[in-house]
């Protein structure tokens, strides 16, 4: 068996392995990564880009059969199915190709070993049955798998998985999807856009990732609007029959050639012993991971990436493997690193956008609220996307701005600015300051953020009136 012996040894090939190994070495350290395979990230071969091939599709379809509110008639739309999923493929795999790129020449170089790594004591990892790998430090960026609740799991081949989406030769006649947060939702309307008739059902209210209840109705409505969708609800039942799966419901069973199960990812940990490690308390499980320095408890072994399951996106896993890379090279010096405000966008339409702190995190004594409902914003109006509640949450103490959550037209866009904004700690004031051109969807964000300022100019505790959404537009046309 080949022994190799470095600084950092790497578990994962990913976003967050890739750049735990280039932080590494420019921190003057030896590193190899370790990966079984198939190589390419979680992103570029199951997630955002293939994923967005398919809402890109979906969408072309929608508003083409929804064009006469213009006066443009388009008649006879149709879907091609195969040739749909054909693009998805054949993009998806250019874009994995540009990942494969970069790994092969890790590979060629030694910095890459293709195998199952498991750890044999807390120093030494073993890859399949060919190489020992001895380490100073380690880096776990192993990734994320999908969750089947046990109730789905003997459907055969009827259960999808959000990664067999996008390798399926044609689409579906008909898919239940069970699971309303981000990768529901979005698949969800998606097929439904493409006229695979679909239903989608949640557990306790969850729409993506809202917590603030007035956003939340406002998303509900609009959804129940274009879909079919339950948002709390529990299966009396499924079971595999000819021609797909039948679904007992509480008046009526249905029968739907495919499930797809979009209950979450889980952190892709089997196999690999940590037993023996020193990471596993006893009866608590892992120890806790330090979102500022990637380092699990008080040991030599960093987590970056969904498998640490703090923020399971493309941007943060960069981050995190960053981090961890950089302090796996430099233990037992440990340094903590200020994280980037939080921000996340859902690709449904309308979307759904997060920044910062969440409602859910709010005090109401110290923090209060400005909104606005799309309903009569101008821009939005002219396009006939004019649906939506956006909320911005500031610091009665300092007027500073400190999150928000959004649901409505083009808001992935302006998520970046109030992103932006939320980083650099800019007041309400001070961000009303900034110019907002005219007739342009972003003035929406001008109309929240006054509404806040009043709101902060006022004593008292921060209240949810969902009954009267709004205020409406600030002014006429904005």
């Amino acid at each position: 068996m080949k022994t190799v012996e470095v600084d950092v040894a790497i578990l994962g090939a990913g976003t967050a392995g890739l750049n735990a190994r280039r932080a590494a070495e420019k921190a003057g350290a030896t590193a190899v990564m370790i990966d079984p395979g198939p190589l390419g990230t979680t992103c570029a071969r199951v997630g955002c880009m293939p994923s967005k091939l398919l809402i890109a599709a979906a969408d072309a379809a929608w508003h083409a059969r929804h064009a006469g509110v213009f006066g443009v008639g388009v008649e006879g739309v149709t879907v091609d199915g195969p040739a749909v999923l054909d693009r998805v493929k054949r993009e998806r795999d250019r874009f994995v190709g540009f990942v494969l790129e970069a790994t092969d020449a890790h590979a060629e170089a030694g910095r890459l070993l293709h195998g199952r790594g498991r750890f044999v004591d807390p120093h030494t990892l073993r890859v399949d049955d060919h190489t020992e790998v001895r380490f100073k430090a380690a880096v776990i960026a192993t990734g994320s798998h999908p969750f089947i609740p046990p109730p789905f799991r003997g459907l055969g081949d009827a259960l999808m998985q959000n990664d067999d989406v996008f390798d399926l030769d044609d689409l579906p006649e008909s898919v239940l999807v069970v699971g309303t947060g981000v990768i529901g939702l979005e698949l969800g309307q998606a097929l439904h856009r493409l006229g695979v008739r679909t239903t989608l059902v949640g557990i306790r209210n969850v729409i993506g990732p809202l917590s603030d209840p007035c956003v939340k109705r406002e998303a509900a409505r609009v959804f129940a609007e274009e879909l079919d969708v339950r948002f709390d609800y529990a299966l009396h039942g499924v079971e595999r029959v000819e021609g797909g799966v039948r679904v007992r419901f509480d008046d009526r069973d249905e029968v739907y050639e495919r499930v797809l199960v979009a209950a979450g990812r889980r952190p892709s940990l089997d196999g690999l012993n940590l037993g023996c490690t020193g990471l596993l308390s006893e009866g608590e499980g892992l120890h806790r991971v330090d979102p500022l320095t990637g380092r699990c408890g008080d040991g030599h072994i960093f987590f970056a990436g969904d498998v640490a399951g703090y923020r399971p996106l493309l941007h943060e896993a960069a981050d995190e493997g960053s981090i961890a890379g950089e302090n796996a090279a430099t233990f037992p010096k440990v340094r903590a690193h200020r994280r980037r405000t939080p921000l996340a966008v859902v690709f449904t339409d309308p979307q759904i956008a997060m920044v910062g702190a969440r409602w859910v995190d709010l005090d109401p004594e110290q923090h209060n609220w400005g909104e606005i409902d799309y309903g009569d914003q101008g821009r939005s109006r002219v396009m006939n996307v004019n649906k939506g509640l956006v909320r911005v949450y500031g610091e009665r103490a300092t007027g500073r701005l400190v999150g928000a959550e959004m649901f409505g037209p083009r808001v992935e866009h302006t998520g970046h600015l109030l992103a932006w904004a939320v980083q650099e700690g800019l007041t309400v004031d001070r961000a009303l300051e900034m110019p907002f051109y005219h007739p342009v969807v972003e003035e929406g964000i001008r109309t929240a953020l006054r509404d806040l300022q009043a709101r902060l100019s006022f004593a008292g505790q921060m209240e949810t009136p969902c009954e009267e959404v709004g205020p409406r537009s600030g002014e006429p046309g904005a």
